[in-house]
């Protein structure tokens, strides 16, 4: 089983921009915040291009050939992860996500688990990771009421090639300015805190689901530094940005060649993040890679390469 391109979903929120379409040749409309470059969640979900496979759904995919994701998968379970790239132009809503537990009884859905690699970041751009200071449900409460909840937030600057893990129940907020690649949990449940008194495009503020939100943040300051070491090797940097029972993710910068293995355990995503251009190439397949290209590599697929000058992210599961 060969790999092959997915075609991305794209989402247009109100507080997105324009880099997916002028740095990844990403379609759609005038505004573009994300792409779901690898996702079989049924809020948005990756088609297969190219090769046997073309046309197909992801999802139907993986029912059909679970083997493809890896010997633990079986049709008909909930495919894992899910990759997006985010494009920020305005800050996003303060927000939290909730765990497996609370999100599986009240949502019919995964909770939220995530990483952020920040691609790229304008001067002074900051997010919210978190408070500054600890506070018990109830005054979480009256400062959402009262107003006042910002002031309370920590903020952190960020540059690019930051990385930052979010648990559930972390309060967080992508500033304006950033654009990252997120991984996360196959998941779209997202409780809202505060949204700067927006209107969504019915003309209406956007719904806050306060409630749900104080049940699941955990209110304590918790700490954004999470130090990422590269190792260098035959012309090729590596950095581990992930590693956590839902996904492992790695971001390899090359000049020349990189050599992968896919075996029966986990597929891999191969997402191009940077770079000038090169190759994905596995047993009788070529691939070429461009700024946002998406590749799944089944399981089993044995020993591919990356060629080329390339800036990559590759996500694999447990």
């Amino acid at each position: 089983m060969r790999p092959f391109y997915l075609k991305a979903p794209v989402k247009d929120y109100i507080w997105g921009g324009t880099r997916l379409r002028e740095l990844f040749g990403k379609e759609g409309g005038d505004r573009l915040a994300e792409s779901w470059e690898l996702s079989c969640h049924p809020d948005g979900e990756c088609y297969i291009m190219g090769g046997e496979f073309d046309g197909m759904k992801l999802s139907d995919f993986v029912n059909e050939h679970p083997e493809a994701v890896g010997s633990g998968f079986k049709s008909g379970d909930s495919f894992p992860v899910l990759v997006k790239l985010i494009d920020a132009k305005n800050d996003l809503s303060v927000q939290v996500h909730p765990n497996d537990e609370y999100a599986h009884k009240y949502e019919n859905d995964n909770g939220k688990t995530e990483m952020w690699y920040v691609i790229d970041a304008a001067p002074d751009s900051e997010l919210i990771y978190g408070f500054n200071e600890e506070l018990s449900k109830e005054e979480f409460r009256k400062a959402i009421e009262n107003n006042t909840l910002m002031e309370k937030l920590r903020r952190v600057p960020v540059k690019q090639g930051d990385v930052f893990f979010i648990e559930p129940g972390t309060l967080h907020a992508i500033g304006k300015g950033i654009l990252i690649a997120e991984i996360q949990q196959s998941s779209n449940v997202t409780y809202r805190v505060y949204d700067y008194g927006r209107l969504g495009a019915d003309g209406k503020p956007r719904p806050l689901h306060i409630e749900k939100a104080l049940e699941v943040t955990n209110t304590k300051p918790l700490d954004p530094e999470r130090p990422v070491y590269g190792l260098e090797l035959d012309g090729v940097v590596t950095q581990l940005l992930a590693d956590c029972k839902y996904f492992n993710v790695n971001r390899h910068r090359l000049i020349k060649e990189l050599e992968l293995y896919a075996d029966k355990n986990s597929f891999a995503h191969v997402l191009m993040i940077g770079g000038s251009g090169g190759e994905l190439v596995a047993d009788n397949c070529k691939l070429e890679l461009t700024m946002g290209s998406s590749v799944f590599v089944p399981a089993g697929t044995g020993a591919f390469a990356i060629k080329g000058n390339c800036d990559v992210i590759v996500t694999t599961i447990q």
